[in-house]
């Protein structure tokens, strides 16, 4: 079976917490950090543990991290080192570069050098993090208690021009449909523009889109099982 691999680069609190529960999940994990204590902390818990300068692209390469399916960047005491370790991703061509960023100037910067992923700590917790980048048709969620959840899901292929009585979530995937969000192009100032709409409560005859945006009620498992199922 694929397992998905993950660079984890910082391996302080946050970025810890992102490696154990991407490892939980039965991903292959590679933690990486220049501190050596850092490293020894977490060498049990991952794939592969190594002390690492990643602002020096040719020590990244030895490494093979331009293999890796995504890499998550949470240094948080070096933004510098930061953007040298982001552009050194790029340039190996990591298919997901992730960056963690404090404020918004940071954030601005990143964008700027093409980081598209960027995470804000205080507004992420690193479990739901790691849940997204297990599961990237999430592209939000709400845990609530007994596993149950209120997700965001890029609607999957299988979706795509079939109406919700032909889906019936409930019945064939324990999943409530709450509402879906969807993109129109509008004049705005002169121009078009995409501009997302909620649609309300859904009707058993609407149509799905696979551009859709669906957010379902349901337990973690059903929410995987209607994804892989339709992907």
């Amino acid at each position: 079976m694929y397992r998905t691999r993950f660079a984890v680069i910082g391996i302080g609190r946050y970025g810890t917490q992102i490696a154990h529960r991407l490892a939980s999940k039965g991903a292959e994990v590679f933690a990486f950090d220049n501190r050596l204590d850092r490293i020894e902390s977490i060498k049990d818990d991952v794939s592969l543990a190594v002390a690492l300068d990643t602002t020096d692209i040719k020590a990244m390469k030895s490494q093979n991290i331009e293999d890796m399916d995504a890499a998550i960047v949470a240094i948080g005491e070096n933004f510098e080192a930061t953007i040298l370790t982001a552009l050194n991703l790029l340039d190996l061509k990591v298919p997901r570069v992730i960056v963690r960023a404090s404020g918004e100037n940071q954030m601005r910067i990143l964008k700027n050098i093409g980081i598209t992923e960027i995470l804000a700590p205080e507004e992420e917790f690193a479990i739901l993090v790691a849940e997204r980048l297990i599961n990237p048709s999430i592209t939000a969620f709400l845990q609530l208690p007994d596993n149950y959840e209120v997700a965001e899901l890029k609607a999957p292929k299988g979706v795509a021009n079939r109406s919700l009585e032909d889906l019936n979530l409930v019945n064939k995937y324990n999943l409530t449909l709450i509402t879906v969000k969807r993109c129109y192009e509008e004049e705005r100032d002169g121009e078009m523009v995409k501009v997302e709409h909620i649609l309300g409560v859904p009707k058993a005859e609407m149509v799905l889109y696979d551009t859709d945006t669906l957010v379902v009620f349901g337990t973690l498992s059903n929410v995987k099982r209607f994804l892989e199922i339709n992907e």
